[in-house]
C-alpha cells in the first residue's frame, strides 16, 4: 500500500483542486504551513482555527449537559436501567438517519448543514432547561429530548467527520482529526467537572442554559468561515442509489471494513459505560454530583493526554501499531476499574480508559478517512458514525439492564472481558491492520 501524500497546498501559487462534482477539496485563502509537522499544525488555517475554538466553547456546553441530565434522571428514578434508556434513546436516529445523513452531506454544503444541526441542539438545549427551572421536567421529557438530539446528531456527524478537508489540506488532515479529538476531550476533562460544581451549587438547569447558549460560538464560527462557493453535484442517480453505492465500496474494502467493525465493538463495549457512570459515583463510590463529574472528567484527561500526543506524533508514527495498543489497553483499564472501591485509584483508572480508547478511535478515524475515495467521503463517514454511534446504544440498554440486575462493576467487567476478546481476535485475524501507516 503506497504511503505517498500529496505536496503541501499552496493557495499563493496553485489554483484550489476540486472534487468530482466541483466539491472543493482545498481551502481558499489560506496560508498553510510548508509541512506537516508540528502539534498544532492545522491551527495556522484560519478556517480551522475558528472551527477549533468555536467547537470548544460549544462541546464544553455539551458535556456539562451529558453530565448533568444523567445525574438528573438518576436522582428521579433511582434506576441504572433509566440511564441505558437515554442512552439508548439518543442512539435510535442513529440507525434510522446516519446513512442518509451521510448522502445528504455529499449534496449540499456542509457548512449550511452543520449550521442547522446545531441551530437544533441549541433549541432543544433551552427547552430541556425551560422545563427544569419550571419544576416540570420528568423522565420521559428527558428520553424524548435525547431523541430528537440524536436526530441532530445523525445528520450532524457525518457532515461533521467530512467537513475537515475543507478547511485544511490533505497533508495536515492527520493532524487536524488528533487536534478535533484533541479539543473534544479538553471539552470532556473541562465540562463534567464544571457541571458538577454548577449542579450542586445551582442546580441542572444551568448546565442545560449554558449548554444552549455555547451553541452560539460554533454557529457564528461557520458563518464567519471564508470557504469556496459549494456548487450542487449533478446527480444521475437516486438518494438510496447512492447510499448502495457507498455500502458496497465498503464492504469491497477489506482494510475499511475491518477498521469500521474495530470501531463498532468498541463502541458498544468501550463507549457504553460512560452510561453507568452516574450510579457508580452514588452506589459503588459513595459519591455525589461532583464525584460524577470528577469521574467523567478524568476520562477526558486521559483521551486529552492520547490526543495531543497523536497531533504532535504528526508523520513519525506507525498508526497501526498505536491503534492496535490502545484496543489493548482500554479493555484492561475496564477491568481494573471495575473491581477499584476508593475514589483516587478510580480517576486514575479512568484517565487509562480515557488514553486507550482516544487512541483507537482516534487513529481508526484517521486511517478510515486516508483511505476513502473524496467523492464517497459524506457515505463512508455516515457508515462509521453508524456502526461507531449506532451500537453505543445498544451497549447501553444492555449494560444498564446487567446492572439493575447484577451490579454496575460486573456490567463493566463482562464489557472489559468482550472488550479484550475483540482486540485479541482482531490481532490474530486481521494482523494486516497493525501494519497501516498512512
Amino acid at each position: 500500500m503506497s504511503t505517498e501524500t500529496t505536496p503541501p497546498f499552496d493557495p499563493l501559487t496553485a489554483a484550489p483542486e476540486l472534487e468530482t462534482g466541483s466539491r472543493l477539496l482545498e481551502p481558499v485563502s489560506l496560508q498553510p504551513p510548508l509541512q506537516a509537522e508540528g502539534t498544532f499544525a492545522a491551527l495556522r488555517f484560519p478556517n480551522y482555527r475558528l472551527w477549533f475554538y468555536g467547537q470548544l466553547a460549544s462541546l464544553v456546553g455539551t458535556w456539562m449537559q451529558t453530565t448533568a441530565q444523567g445525574y438528573l434522571i438518576f436522582q428521579l428514578t433511582h434506576s441504572p436501567a433509566f440511564l441505558g434508556y437515554v442512552g439508548f434513546a439518543s442512539g435510535i436516529p442513529t440507525w434510522l438517519f446516519t446513512l442518509f445523513g451521510g448522502v445528504i452531506s455529499d449534496r449540499m454544503s456542509r457548512r449550511n448543514l452543520l449550521v442547522i444541526t446545531q441551530s437544533s441542539m441549541l433549541l432543544l438545549a433551552f427547552i430541556l432547561a425551560g422545563l427544569t427551572f419550571a419544576g416540570a421536567v420528568q423522565p420521559w421529557h428527558i428520553i424524548l429530548l435525547a431523541f430528537l438530539l440524536g436526530i441532530a446528531n445523525a445528520f450532524d456527524a457525518p457532515a461533521r467527520q467530512s467537513f475537515v478537508l475543507e478547511m485544511v489540506n490533505r497533508d495536515h488532515m492527520a493532524n487536524a482529526i488528533a487536534l478535533n479529538a484533541a479539543m473534544f476531550n479538553m471539552a470532556t476533562a473541562v465540562g463534567p467537572a464544571i457541571a458538577g460544581l454548577a449542579y450542586a451549587a445551582l442546580g441542572p438547569g444551568w448546565c442545560f442554559t449554558i449548554n444552549g447558549i455555547s451553541f452560539f460560538a460554533v454557529i457564528i464560527a461557520l458563518v464567519m468561515m471564508k470557504l469556496a462557493p459549494f456548487t450542487p453535484v449533478t446527480r444521475k442517480t437516486s438518494a438510496v442509489n447512492e447510499l448502495r453505492e457507498g455500502l458496497r465500496y465498503v464492504w469491497a474494502n477489506q482494510d475499511i471494513r475491518v477498521l469500521i467493525l474495530i470501531i463498532g465493538g468498541s463502541g458498544l463495549l468501550g463507549l457504553s459505560m460512560n452510561n453507568l457512570i452516574p450510579a457508580w459515583a452514588v452506589d459503588v463510590l459513595n459519591g455525589d454530583a461532583t464525584t460524577n463529574g470528577l469521574l467523567q472528567a478524568a476520562r477526558g484527561v486521559g483521551s486529552l493526554v492520547a490526543a495531543l500526543m497523536i497531533a504532535s506524533f504528526g508523520l513519525r508514527y506507525h498508526r497501526g501499531k498505536m491503534m492496535t495498543l490502545g484496543m489493548f489497553v482500554y479493555p484492561v483499564m475496564m477491568l481494573v476499574f471495575a473491581w477499584a472501591r476508593l475514589v483516587p485509584v478510580s480517576l486514575i483508572l479512568m484517565v487509562g480508559v480515557g488514553w486507550g480508547f482516544m487512541t483507537l478511535s482516534n487513529l481508526c478515524n484517521s486511517l478510515v478517512q486516508h483511505l476513502v475515495k473524496d467523492e464517497l467521503r459524506g457515505r463512508v463517514m455516515g457508515v462509521y458514525t453508524l456502526v461507531f454511534f449506532g451500537l453505543v446504544p445498544i451497549g447501553s440498554l444492555i449494560l444498564g439492564w446487567l446492572a439493575q440486575a447484577f451490579s454496575s462493576p460486573a456490567a463493566v467487567a463482562a464489557a472489559g472481558a468482550l472488550a479484550l476478546v475483540l482486540a485479541a481476535g482482531v490481532l490474530i485475524l486481521a494482523p494486516h491492520i497493525r501494519r497501516l501507516n498512512i
